[in-house]
């Protein structure tokens, strides 16, 4: 592959072979299953060869279509294990890893975007990617102070090629509902194609990543790298050394797994409290983890490296109190009240009557996490959760097409969904509701709200006793850190 492939004409062709070669493989295995294969084996050749061909397509695409895959990826929790199989590992290579620019492509880009004497600015500077993405790939690199550096560079056409797919997607988006039980997937692709514009723009997320480095600066649990230098379409950060969340995924210890979950969970809440920012991409590619005072120090004292911003939520007054309040009401078992709220906020629209209780049954087995101390989130748990919702047949899944996702709350949604599944990933035991009664705004009674400002509650749930954070005042400089070799943000 010369270049990213940016004729709509070309990338549309390939994008339209997918539910074209879904077909097809089904015609095949019916065949397969008339001369005497089982159907079991067949069905087991059907998915591993949609998936392979899910992640050529859309790997070598880039652009709109690997975000799509991407987005997906975090969600394969909630397939049957049959069925998840080859997905999950054709998605999660999505995570990681994506078909490289020729190097004369990215010298053009950084001599266009950072001048011909571009090499000046560097003592070094890799050629071969570290890592490639949906818009961009990274290349490690050693700033002319001495500092190692990720360089993200901006793959040429990627703007009409993220829309283009994204568009093309969503015309056959019913075909790829089923991968998914339980999910619309046309709003999800509707919702990446209105963050193009802001993800493209290399500017907002230095902005971004900068008001987060500057909040997290020496915490004990998150690691920002700071911004180096940015001009449009090349991006410089500090490099970020540390363990890739897939791969805690993949071998992770039960200890390990954990401690990921807890710092995801911690930082999916504090952020915007802190920030006034939500990160909206939380798939695995995005996050390290380093140790605390030591390279090979207790996995109690591990810290979150967060990469990518290019996509955030703007939420100046931290994550609405509607959630909050409404989540608390509902736990506490009050319906009529979580429906009055539900039907202010636009969730049930006025030519719409729902039963209060009914409402209520169909949110509770959803916040279940919240309910308790320690929740244990599982593949298991997210597929009952998607078989209740997605089964036609279920009052749950009648229900929930009446029910509307204001505009909003839409990002919100994704994110927390998507946390969610990668938790159930990772089969993390993760004490959410200390986080909620933290950082979430509503969640605890007016006269009972932590003081976020307070050393002793801001990590609730992050101390030495109960298994959390215990790096103190660790130094959060990417430089100090020393995990296993890992990519940097893509």
């Amino acid at each position: 592959m010369s270049d990213l492939p940016r004729k709509a004409v070309t990338r549309t062709a390939k994008l339209a072979a997918l539910p074209l070669g879904f077909a097809g493989r089904a015609t095949w295995g019916l065949g397969k299953r008339i001369g005497g294969k089982s159907a079991e084996i067949v069905g087991r050749e059907l998915q591993q060869r949609t998936a392979e061909q899910l992640f050529k397509v859309l790997g070598e695409l880039k652009g709109g279509a690997m975000k799509f895959g991407q987005a997906l990826s975090v969600f394969e929790s909630a397939l049957p294990e049959e069925v998840a199989g080859p997905y999950r590992a054709a998605l999660t290579k999505l995570q990681e890893a994506a078909p490289p620019l020729p190097v004369s492509t990215v010298h053009a880009v950084l001599a266009e975007r950072l001048g011909e004497d571009w090499r000046e600015l560097f003592e070094e500077f890799e050629d071969k990617p570290a890592a490639a993405a949906s818009i961009g790939q990274v290349h490690r690199a050693v700033w002319h102070d001495g500092r190692e550096v990720a360089v993200k560079v901006q793959y040429p056409g990627a703007g009409p090629a993220l829309l283009s797919d994204l568009t093309q997607l969503s015309r056959f988006a019913r075909l790829l509902g089923p991968l998914i039980p339980g999910m619309d997937i046309k709003p999800l692709i509707t919702e990446l194609r209105d963050r193009v514009a802001e993800e493209l723009d290399y500017a907002l997320e230095a902005e971004a990543q900068r008001a987060h480095a500057a909040e997290f600066a020496g915490d004990p649990d998150v690691v920002v790298p700071a911004v180096v230098h940015q001009s449009d379409q090349v991006l410089v950060t500090e490099w970020l050394q540390g363990v890739p969340l897939s791969e805690v995924i993949a071998d992770g210890t039960e200890e390990e797994r954990d401690r990921a979950g807890q710092l995801l969970a911690h930082f999916l809440f504090s952020g915007p409290a802190r920030t006034g920012l939500l990160h909206a991409d939380p798939h695995p590619g995005n996050f390290r983890l380093l140790p605390g005072r030591a390279p090979d120090g207790p996995v109690a004292e591990w810290r979150l490296g967060v990469l990518d911003f290019g996509t955030v939520d703007r939420l100046p007054d931290g994550l609405p109190p509607t959630i909050g309040s409404s989540l608390r009401m509902a736990l506490d078992g009050e319906a009529d009240a979580v429906y009055r709220m539900l039907c202010e906020e636009g969730f049930v629209k006025e030519s719409i009557e729902l039963d209060p209780e009914a409402v209520l049954e169909y949110l509770l087995p959803i916040i279940e996490p919240a309910q308790l101390d320690a929740f244990t989130f599982t593949r298991g748990w997210m597929r009952r959760q998607a078989a209740r919702i997605g089964d036609p047949r279920s009052p749950a899944h009648q229900l929930g097409k009446q029910l509307n996702l204001p505009p909003a709350y839409l990002l919100i949604h994704r994110v927390t969904l998507s946390t969610i599944g990668v938790l159930c990933q990772l089969g993390a035991t993760v004490r959410l509701r200390a986080e909620l009664e933290a950082w979430m705004p509503g969640f605890l009674p007016a006269a009972a709200e932590v003081d976020t400002t307070d050393d002793d509650t801001a990590a609730a749930g992050h101390d030495e006793e109960d298994g959390g954070s215990a790096a103190g005042g660790a130094s959060a400089d990417p430089a100090d850190s020393a995990g296993s070799p890992a990519e940097s943000p893509a």
